[in-house]
């Protein structure tokens, strides 16, 4: 019989608030994300988290997970995207940002010089290999205010009440447990503090999400639209959205349909 115990507390470790890491985090990224992806465990349905079991299931197909580079930084940089985005976002130095689905790090790397050194920006993935290259770049380029977190499919695991943006660039499509995902996320945003969304309208299982389900989604949960952007420079658009009110029980969260009406009718 194996002893899960230290990989247990390992797990508790890497759910502690991001200040209380930040010493560390040089010397324990590579070995946080051999080991992190034990703890999330399978329900018995097979293809659900158990930590999503107590959320409704989504009502629209999930893309596999893609490449971490949307296209080349060239390419992207050519169209000035990550300006346009963090433009729209009013973003400003000093303020604290988590990058959700980092990939190799093209918006983690820019919004790290955006919010200067007095600023933070937090870089979360799913995918141990994005995230074993992404810190081997954050050290190569010696970016001091970026720290680095191997996420769950259905959390982010963001330390409450700490972030005035979160970025999911070209990501939530990818996400299969949004109500999860959603609902973990959205206390990790300070008074004021916006939820930034860029995609593609298209199908959700051809790496893009239809702008009215992804409203519907992000409503379901407590948030409110406060911008929608069409952009060329995006390849797609921009979404931002708000909390608003109390955040609802999981099982008092309504489900919606690809149509992006819940399931009960209402849009």
């Amino acid at each position: 019989m194996t002893d899960d115990r230290p990989l247990a507390r390992f797990c508790q470790f890497a759910k502690l608030p991001l200040r209380g890491r930040m010493i560390s985090r040089r010397h324990m990224t590579l070995a946080m994300v051999l080991v992190l992806g034990g703890c999330n465990a399978q329900s018995d349905e097979g293809d659900r988290l158990k930590s999503a079991m107590q959320f409704p299931r989504a009502d629209r197909p999930v893309s596999r997970l893609g490449a971490t580079r949307f296209s080349t930084e060239t390419e992207r940089d050519s169209m000035n995207e990550a300006k346009v985005v963090m433009d729209l976002a009013e973003l400003e130095p000093g303020m604290t940002v988590a990058d959700i689905g980092a990939g190799e790090g093209y918006y983690t790397v820019r919004l790290a010089q955006r919010v200067g050194k007095d600023g933070r920006v937090l870089a979360e993935d799913i995918d141990e290999q994005a995230v074993r290259q992404l810190g081997l770049r954050v050290e190569r380029e010696r970016l001091d205010n970026v720290s680095i977190r191997l996420g769950a499919p259905d959390d982010a695991k963001l330390p409450d009440r700490s972030f005035d943006r979160i970025f999911l660039v070209h990501m939530y499509h990818e996400v299969g447990e949004p109500y999860a995902f959603l609902w973990h996320m959205r206390p990790a945003l300070r008074p004021g503090g916006r939820v930034i969304v860029v995609d593609v309208d298209r199908p959700t299982d051809k790496h893009g999400i239809p702008p009215h389900l992804l409203f519907c989604e992000f409503v379901a949960v407590g948030f409110r639209l406060t911008a929608f952007e069409r952009k060329p420079e995006l390849q797609g658009y921009y979404a931002q959205f708000e909390a608003v009110g109390d955040r609802p029980a999981p099982s008092a969260i309504k489900p919606c349909r690809e149509s992006g009406e819940t399931r009960d009718g209402q849009g």
